[in-house]
């Protein structure tokens, strides 16, 4: 497939960048150049926000009814089933993420423009009768022009979660993918344009965080801002946009614990902990990256855990066979790299996997295991986002949910155990926006997610989505002659 260079869309066309510079794409599993994409800066931002602002004052979006737009919504699932194929293959040749998974994700994004297009014809506000004098009630509104900044993993996902609540509560949008992989971005804004989206409505503007994000997050008119990826740059733009007080939706980074205790059924945890941290190349916010075992099976675990490990399919990702492919970016795969080097320095066993040789073609990573690892060590503390999982024995309850909550982060957990009263006490006191038990990351899109801690700020999903996406409005009607003070009447 030849792929066509990445420009921005802007008031429902493509367009070259003002300054018209380019940057390239790279393809991870070969490091060869894929395609050019358009390099924005703040004079694209800026035009891009003027075109979201117009159609949201002047244009028809936010006053078409619910089921309106519901059905405009339906038409953009129904185009990422068609172009499904193409665009798991954007996303696997992008980000090396392999090609079944990709696929699954694809067809996740088309459920989310499914699943928002329904709630938006079921969005309701509240009635509060005061007697027979007043009824009072709540609507909900949109708000305005939103800034999405999506991150580089699973992004045609993860850029669908954003876009569609926000499109289906009659908001107006600017998307700035990440610059590691735009392809599908691209494609996306042909598919929503085609779908019948009015111009101006979604808008995409390619670029760099420091340049192209910086000014979607400072500009005046832009209402909210959608941000997915790592802690340090949340809390940056956090202050970039607080002169304009912006509302912010913040998911970011993860060492979510995998606490299984020695009552747990070992072979489904096994599972769902190989799953859990190697799958999408361990490049996952949600990924149970900390395993917590209990001591008594420490040993009887870990050893099965390194004949799986070490049985992991590390490969081309366009082979339906792959269960991990190269990591999306030469510089990241030095970054990963270089934790495997800092955990053998701090005295953990490197158990399976380690290093992979610095002249090789593509970013692929070895599945690694550490074991005899100690929570305090930098691996068990800080975010790898990468194939390398650490194992951490505990002795009592007490113990493992000590060790689960000291950590900086609280985006997910996991909980392995039979006796489901210890299971609910356990996930009740873990310091985490989501706790799943005896179960691998299972999404119900009508749950809320999101993280505490350094794992961000704000829920979305299901309709914790339209508490950020929309403004609530209480309107009071007064149903009798109620008594006014006469100030300044004269008796």
């Amino acid at each position: 497939m030849e792929i066509q260079p990445a420009r921005h869309f802007i008031q429902g066309a493509y367009c070259d960048g003002v300054q018209g510079k380019w940057f390239e794409t790279i393809n991870p599993t070969n490091g060869e150049v894929i395609t050019q994409v358009a390099e924005g800066f703040e004079e694209d931002i800026h035009r891009a926000v003027c075109a979201a602002h117009q159609a949201f004052h002047e244009g028809p979006w936010r006053r078409m009814s619910a089921k309106e737009r519901s059905r405009l919504m339906v038409n953009i699932a129904e185009g990422l089933e068609k172009n499904g194929e193409e665009l798991a293959y954007l996303e696997t040749l992008d980000t090396g993420l392999p090609i079944a998974q990709a696929r699954g994700q694809a067809a996740r994004a088309a459920d989310n423009f499914r699943f928002f297009a329904k709630k938006a014809e079921e969005m309701t506000g509240e009635t509060y009768p005061v007697d027979e004098s007043f009824l009072n009630y709540t609507v909900r509104r949109p708000v305005g022009v939103a800034g999405l900044i999506t991150p580089w993993n699973t992004p045609l996902m993860l850029s669908t979660w954003k876009i569609a609540p926000c499109l289906a509560t009659g908001n107006t949008a600017v998307l700035k993918p990440a610059e590691w992989s735009p392809l599908t971005a691209t494609k996306l804004a042909q598919i929503i344009h085609d779908a019948g989206i009015p111009e101006g409505v979604f808008n995409v503007v390619h670029g760099f965080g420091e340049t192209a994000g910086a000014a979607l997050v400072a500009h005046p008119l832009v209402n909210l801002i959608s941000f997915t990826g790592e802690t340090t740059t949340g809390k940056e733009i956090m202050r970039n946009g607080s002169s304009t007080l912006k509302r912010f939706s913040m998911e970011l980074g993860g060492k979510s614990p995998v606490v299984v205790f020695a009552d747990a059924d070992l072979e489904r945890a096994l599972d769902a902990v190989v799953f859990g941290l190697y799958s999408l190349n361990g490049e996952r916010c949600t990924a149970g990256s900390r395993l917590l075992i209990e001591r008594s099976i420490k040993d009887e675990f870990e050893e099965r855990l390194k004949e799986r490990v070490a049985r992991i399919r590390l490969g081309d990702p366009f082979d339906p066979k792959t269960e991990v492919g190269p990591l999306i970016h030469r510089n990241h795969y030095q970054r990963v790299q270089e934790y495997i080097r800092v955990g053998l320095s701090e005295g953990a066993t490197l158990a399976v996997g380690g290093f992979s040789p610095d002249d090789q073609v593509g970013n692929f990573v070895r599945p690694t295991l550490f074991t005899n690892v100690r929570n305090g060590m930098r691996i068990a503390q800080e975010e790898i986002f990468g194939p390398v999982l650490v194992s951490i024995p505990f002795d009592s309850e007490e113990e493992a949910v000590h060790l689960a909550n000291d950590v900086a982060y609280g985006l997910a957990a996991y909980v392995w155990t039979n006796n489901l009263t210890k299971a609910h006490r356990v996930a009740g006191q873990i310091e985490s926006g989501m706790v799943w038990i005896n179960s691998q990351n299972v999404r119900d899109l009508r749950t809320p997610f999101g993280g505490s801690k350094n794992s961000g700020i704000g829920r979305e999903g299901g309709h914790y989505s339209f508490e950020f996406y929309t403004e609530l409005k209480t309107i009071h009607v007064s149903m009798s002659h109620h008594p006014i003070p006469k100030f300044g009447k004269v008796e």
